[in-house]
């Protein structure tokens, strides 16, 4: 049977000082392709490529993948600082109204680091620039040296709501996770319901109030070491799971249209 397709947002950037390229890592697409194993279809950064509603036709759930480029913040009502880094506005403008849409239609998605940011922004949350500069705040960004295993590492414990959809999910209440970010959750939006916490109160992961599909986000990076992680496992193979779910969905409903439109 033909495996559900997962669309992986990208991220634009320059290789060859002048030669720009859409793409999204290694890591995310072995994630989706061996874990939740759903097709990987890596998707532009850029609206001008494709509609939102092209986009959902063409997919049966979306990962928001992380990014060095942080979501504008006149998407949440904040002046644009130095402190915010740099932005994307293309991917803005994909992945925001995407996320709405999802949450609507029941179609899945999965937000990863700043896609876990993007989508409290999408559902009208709003975004601290620098978790570090906060009172009683650890550091929560990648350490600049090491090799890919010492940045990947774990490095703090999130603890989740005791019986909530991630403490189910992962039957405990806390697990060990990394933490690559510098932004991070100040205001949650009005459906974005906080389900995990870091020790220093840092969100960690959340879910949408009232989602009729699978609407988890983390703020770590679990594509990393996705196969033998058991925290990352059950991650991706429940959104795979759901993508496959959305997918039958689909197919049925087509199926019943076309006996009607012949009848």
């Amino acid at each position: 049977m033909t495996r559900p397709v997962v669309g992986i947002i990208g991220n634009a950037s320059v290789v060859h000082e002048n030669y720009r390229v859409h793409a999204a890592g290694t890591m995310n697409i072995e994630a989706i392709a061996h874990v939740a194993d759903c097709m990987p279809l890596v998707v532009p950064a850029d609206p001008a490529f494709m509609s939102t509603e092209e986009l959902m036709a063409s997919c049966d759930g979306f990962l928001l993948t992380g990014g060095r480029p942080n979501v504008h913040p006149s998407e949440y009502g904040e002046a644009e600082t130095e402190a915010y880094g740099t932005f994307d506005r293309g991917r803005d403008a994909v992945t925001l109204p995407l996320v709405r849409a999802c949450i609507a239609r029941g179609q899945p998605v999965f937000g990863v680091c700043r896609g876990f940011q993007e989508v409290n922004v999408a559902m009208g949350g709003s975004l601290y620039p620098e978790i570090r500069d906060l009172p009683g705040r650890m550091n929560h960004r990648m350490p600049p040296d090491g090799t890919i295993e010492e940045k990947f590492a774990l490095r703090h414990e999130v603890r989740f709501t005791p019986g909530g959809p991630f403490a189910r999910l992962m039957g405990a209440d806390a697990v060990m996770t990394n933490t690559l970010h510098g932004q991070g959750i100040k205001d949650p939006g009005p459906r974005v319901v906080i389900d995990g916490i870091a020790p220093d109160g840092t969100p960690e992961a959340t879910y949408i109030e009232g989602a009729q599909g699978f609407s988890l986000a983390v703020q770590w990076h679990p594509e990393y070491n996705a196969a033998n992680d058991p925290v990352s496992r059950k991650l991706f193979t429940a959104f795979g799971d759901a993508a496959r779910a959305f997918a039958a969905a689909r197919r049925a409903a087509d199926g019943a249209l076309a006996v009607r439109r012949s009848a």
